[in-house]
This record gives structure tokens, C-alpha cells and sequence, in this order.
């Protein structure tokens, strides 16, 4: 206990020292979205011994009426000034765990279905580390897909007018505590990729959304705007977040055998054959909206099918290849997620499809190495290749069948996911898109 106490006391430093007018109280609903409670410094205390009261019956897929109250206790580990705040209005943040009236963890809260996953891991001593890759593009505002410049893969040049706004973004992320690993031009004009260091499940899951939200704030500040949505530009590549995962037992990577083909550990290839196993059914998860799905096409270089390789990108998962004396670094891709997910039930659902692998003894079928986009429909068949689900609904089918995913997100968060998902397909099916009018309206 004396850890917290300690992490208590170092908020209350930190507050006096940076002269901290106002904290805001961050946590997630159940698409992802990030909330927020402010509260001045004085109920700082009260906000640690029991939570601050909110209604819960207006966050999207918490509560209902008769059971809206909740209380949001501050995790004092997740402390920082936010940045972009002038220094005379000090402003700090700090992600919060969702309580019932009687002090039990809410389990509607992501967070906590992230812990609830992360807790059974630790027992038996293991880690889980991940490392994002999330893309974004950069637009002129929301309301139009004018884009900054006509840059592509990795380019320097004057056409990448995001280069400024994206080392800007880089330099915030530092000041809140967040290692970048890179950040470069993407393969569409105006879309970037800012890569996150690895670390454990749960830290990461609370960077992923105070990134996203650094992203947006930065680009504002610079006259634009920055969207995280999946496929925003047709006929330009999608935004992926490819997720980089691995197991570590104390310092021991789980996932690494020098004696292994690909230097992969038996624990790791079934990991991966839990993946490619489950990936459909936990696909709306890691992909939750209507848009995700038009990234998932085959073409723009996001993975349609369920197949592993190392080289190979065209592939649901790669192995990145072994560099000798970086046993640490090896790790698994899942190429499918998008940046638009909620990170906390994204890497729960990924975790368990990877463990029932693990705990089940999967086996590895072999990779593919030969660009499955360019295979005919009789290839793949023949070698036995499956496809993702080709839309939310498709998707949400999948998983409401799903035992794992009902496990992982536990029952209350799996109810209510499906059926705001159910809600958003039934708004999408009652709409006529302008493809429609412009197909049918002066033929039919």
C-alpha cells in the first residue's frame, strides 16, 4: 500500500509546485470516447478517498436510469500537467477508474475490463506489452477532405506540410510522459504515423487516448484538423493500428527461442494461431465502425485475410524478423485494428484470442509468403485462406456468437457494445448514400 500513498503524495507536490488550478478526470465510455470531470484542487482528497460522483446514465453504454450513480477515482500513477494549457491556468489529468455507490469496480468501465483481462496474466507472472502504430491524416478542417500536402511513404520534402505540426505533436507527447519510437509521412497524401515505445497493456491503453487527443489539439493549434477515421479518403489507403504484442515473464521475453524455426517460443506461435483463429469474431472490436470496413478491402494494403507470415504485408499478422542480440524486440503485428477503436477493449479481446491459443496448444498452420491479394479466389481456397468480415454488421454476427469475446469484455460491456453497434448498422442501413443517387436516380 505504501506505493499508492507515495504516488498520492507526489500528485500533491506536483500540484503545489506547477500551482495546478484545475484537474481533469479522464475515462472512457464504451466506444472509446474520452470523458471528462474537472474538479479544482481543494476536492483533490476526497476525489482519491472515494471518487467523484457523475451520472453514469448519460455516458454511452454505462448505466441505465435507475442505476446512474458512479463514482471516478483518479489512478494518481497516471499524473500530468497537460501541456497545452498556459502555464498561469495550470491544468492537470489524470485517468480514473469507474466506481458503483459501494466502491466496487464498475464493470462497464473499459479500464477495468482491460484489468480484469491484465489480472489473470499476472498470476501467472506475465506481462503483456504493446506497441501501437497509429495513423491519422491531417485535414484542412472537419468538414471537408482537402488535405495539406501531396506526400508520400517516409517523403522530407516542402510537400509534407505535416512535418512541423507532427514534431510538434512528438515534442507534447514527450512533455506528457509518452516515448515515441518515430514518426514519418504515410503511403496517402496528408497521412502520418506517429509510433509509441512498448510498454505494459494498460499504460498503453491510457496513452493511446491521451495520444489521440494530443494529435487533434496540436493540429487545431496549427489551423487544421486531424482525424483518426478508418477510411476518410475514397481510393487512398485506409488508417491502420497495427498492434505489436508480446509476453514477458519478469525480464524473459516468452515469445523468444533461440532453437526455434523464426526463433519463435511454442508459447508464441500459439499465440499467433489463437489469433488468426478468433480474428473474426473479435474484428468489431478492433474495428467498431461503419467505415472500419471499407479499409479492410483487399488493395490498400490492410489485411482482408487470415493468414501470418514475416515478409509478407499483406498478411493479418507478420512476425518482424529476429536481429540477433534484440531477443527482447520480438514480438507479434496484428495488422487489422484502426486507430478509431477503444484501446482498452481492443487489446482485451486481442490478449484472450492470442491466450486461448496459448492455454488450447493451437496449432501454427504454415505462413504465407506469397502476396494473398494477388492469389485467385481457388488458391486461396486451396490453401485454406479465410477472409475478415466484410462489414460491422458481418462482424457483430461473429461476435455476438462469440464465447471468448462475452468472457474478455464480461457481460455487461458485451451487451451493451452489441447493441449500440446493432443501432449504428440499422442508422446506416436506413440511409441513401449519394453512390445510390447517383446509380439509380436517372436509370431507375
Amino acid at each position: 500500500m505504501g506505493e499508492k500513498v507515495d504516488e498520492k503524495e507526489t500528485v500533491f507536490e506536483a500540484v503545489e509546485k506547477h500551482g495546478v488550478k484545475f484537474i481533469g478526470l479522464w475515462f472512457t465510455d464504451i466506444l472509446g470516447r474520452l470523458k471528462s470531470v474537472s474538479i479544482s484542487v481543494s476536492e483533490l482528497e476526497a476525489a482519491f478517498a472515494e471518487g467523484m460522483g457523475f451520472d453514469g446514465s448519460s455516458i454511452k453504454g454505462f448505466a441505465r436510469i435507475d442505476e446512474s450513480d458512479m463514482l471516478a477515482r483518479p489512478d494518481p500513477s497516471t499524473f500530468h500537467m497537460v501541456p497545452w494549457r498556459p502555464k498561469k491556468d495550470a491544468v492537470a489529468r489524470m485517468f480514473c477508474d469507474i466506481l458503483q455507490p459501494d466502491g466496487s469496480p464498475y464493470e462497464g468501465d473499459p479500464r477495468y475490463v482491460l484489468k480484469r483481462n491484465l489480472a489473470q496474466l499476472q498470476k501467472e507472472g506475465y506481462t503483456f506489452y504493446v506497441g501501437p502504430e497509429l495513423e491519422y491524416f491531417y485535414l484542412e478542417d472537419d468538414k471537408s477532405l482537402e488535405v495539406l500536402d501531396e506526400g508520400g511513404y517516409f517523403d522530407l520534402m516542402t510537400l509534407d506540410a505535416g512535418s512541423d505540426i507532427r514534431r510538434d505533436t512528438i515534442v507534447m507527447l514527450g512533455a506528457m510522459g509518452i516515448k515515441v519510437e518515430a514518426g514519418h509521412h504515410e503511403v496517402a497524401p496528408s497521412q502520418h504515423e506517429i509510433d509509441l515505445r512498448y510498454t505494459d497493456a494498460l499504460t498503453m491503453a491510457d496513452q493511446v487516448m491521451t495520444y489521440r487527443i494530443v494529435v487533434k489539439e496540436i493540429a487545431k493549434q496549427h489551423g487544421c484538423y486531424a482525424t483518426f477515421m478508418p477510411k476518410p479518403i475514397f481510393g487512398a489507403n485506409g488508417s491502420g493500428m497495427h498492434v505489436h504484442q508480446s509476453l514477458f515473464k519478469g525480464e524473459r521475453n516468452a515469445f523468444f527461442d533461440p532453437n526455434e524455426e523464426y526463433q519463435l517460443s511454442d508459447m508464441s506461435k500459439r499465440y499467433i494461431a489463437g489469433l488468426l483463429r478468433h480474428a473474426p469474431e473479435i474484428t468489431s472490436v478492433t474495428n467498431q465502425w461503419i467505415n472500419s470496413y471499407k479499409r479492410l478491402v483487399p488493395g490498400y494494403e490492410a489485411p482482408a485475410y487470415i493468414t501470418w507470415a514475416r515478409r509478407n504485408r499483406s498478411t493479418l499478422v507478420r512476425v518482424p524478423m529476429y536481429k540477433p542480440g534484440k531477443e527482447t524486440a520480438t514480438r507479434v503485428e496484428f495488422r487489422s485494428p484502426d486507430p478509431a477503436c477503444n484501446p482498452y477493449l481492443a487489446f482485451s479481446v486481442m490478449l484472450a484470442a492470442g491466450l486461448a491459443g496459448v492455454n488450447g496448444k493451437y496449432e501454427l498452420p504454415t505462413p504465407t509468403e506469397k502476396d494473398v491479394y494477388l492469389m485467385s479466389d481457388e488458391e486461396r481456397e486451396r490453401e485454406g485462406i479465410e477472409t475478415l468480415p466484410g462489414s460491422l454488421i458481418e462482424a457483430i454476427t461473429l461476435t455476438e456468437q462469440s464465447e471468448l469475446v462475452r468472457e474478455a469484455l464480461g457481460e455487461h460491456t458485451f451487451r451493451n457494445f452489441i447493441m449500440s453497434k446493432q443501432v449504428e448498422w440499422d442508422r446506416y442501413r436506413i440511409n441513401v448514400s449519394e453512390w445510390e443517387l447517383e446509380e439509380y436516380l436517372s436509370v431507375l
